[in-house]
């Protein structure tokens, strides 16, 4: 009783403080992360491999068991999981007890993993291995087609990744973003073996062939010091680069005949500009070819914000998307 009676006997003090919840109470509602079903999905790192032209089963063993054997055991860990694929991607997902500081989960995998790279492939150790903190909920998905299919998968989904997936991940609070259906821009190269086998070669000697002359190279300067007395010039050379047609790639020189015959690419394959990988294929409503963009949330971020910064974000790359 004394406890009421003192704000009954102060009424403005009572209003002043019914005042102050009231403006505490909306302004935690601005800022607090809201969402219909708030996540309580324990932390999560995952990590990433590709091992081109591997089979699951290969993947498993020579990259997928490697790694789990040192991340097995890392602290605060609940269980993992792992999954290799026909297109030679390996992911392992490691999920962490609840109140794990993320960032740390991240730093103690990614630790582990250094130690299991030098046993990987030396392919698998050229294009990288990724570990990063994400949330495993798909909080979006967004489906890029051509309605009067103007444009095929091939030319959607290298769009989905040049000129939209970078501006995506720069959103506050995106994880990751996956793309399904994706095949990435790639030389095709369609190996003839009686051609091969009349020349001699075998397709160790055409990667080696691709991998030497195949470069981005400094290619240095003419007249920089030293130079000889004089010298009023100097020119910063710069050469071609990388290789991009098929007509570049098929003159790569693959062996030297004995009177002096140079034996090209074009001689024996036929060369293409294609997809990476054909494995999977995505539709929308079924019918329509399309590419899917899924955005993964990083952990603890409001996934209401984000949903509202990704539409914003859409909005402005409609306006420079191609007729």
């Amino acid at each position: 009783m004394k406890f009421s009676r003192f704000f009954i006997d102060r009424p403005i003090f009572a209003i002043v403080i019914s005042v102050v919840t009231v403006v505490l109470g909306a302004l935690a509602y601005i800022t607090l992360p809201v969402a219909q079903f708030p996540s309580i999905a324990p932390p999560t790192v995952v990590v990433q491999a590709q091992f081109p032209g591997a089979d699951p089963k290969t993947l498993a063993e020579t990259v997928a068991e490697p790694i789990e054997q040192q991340v097995n055991g890392v602290e605060n860990m609940l269980y993992m999981s792992s999954t290799s694929s026909t297109d030679g991607t390996m992911q392992l997902t490691v999920t962490f007890k609840l109140g794990t500081d993320p960032n740390i989960a991240q730093v103690l995998v990614q630790n582990r993993v250094a130690i299991a790279e030098p046993q990987l492939p030396a392919e698998v150790r050229n294009i990288g291995v990724v570990t990063q903190k994400q949330s495993p909920d798909v909080i979006m998905a967004i489906a890029l087609s051509s309605q009067n299919k103007t444009y095929n998968p091939l030319y959607l989904s290298n769009y989905a990744y040049t000129q939209m997936e970078d501006s995506l991940k720069r959103i506050e609070g995106v994880g990751n973003i996956l793309v399904y259906g994706a095949q990435p821009y790639s030389m095709r190269v369609w190996l003839d073996p009686d051609l091969m086998f009349s020349r001699g070669l075998t397709a160790d000697d055409v990667i080696s062939a691709l991998q030497a002359q195949n470069l981005e190279v400094a290619s240095g300067s003419i007249g920089s010091e030293p130079a000889p007395p004089k010298t009023e010039f100097q020119l910063t050379l710069s050469t071609e680069g990388r290789l991009v047609t098929p007509l570049q790639f098929s003159k790569i020189v693959l062996k030297h005949g004995e009177d002096g015959q140079l034996v090209y690419l074009k001689d024996v394959s036929r060369l293409e500009l294609g997809g990476q990988d054909y494995s999977s294929s995505t539709y929308r409503d079924g019918v329509i070819p399309s590419v899917a963009i899924l955005i993964q949330q990083l952990p603890g971020a409001n996934q209401l914000k984000i949903a509202a910064s990704v539409k914003k974000q859409l909005v402005e790359m409609a306006k420079a998307f191609p007729p």
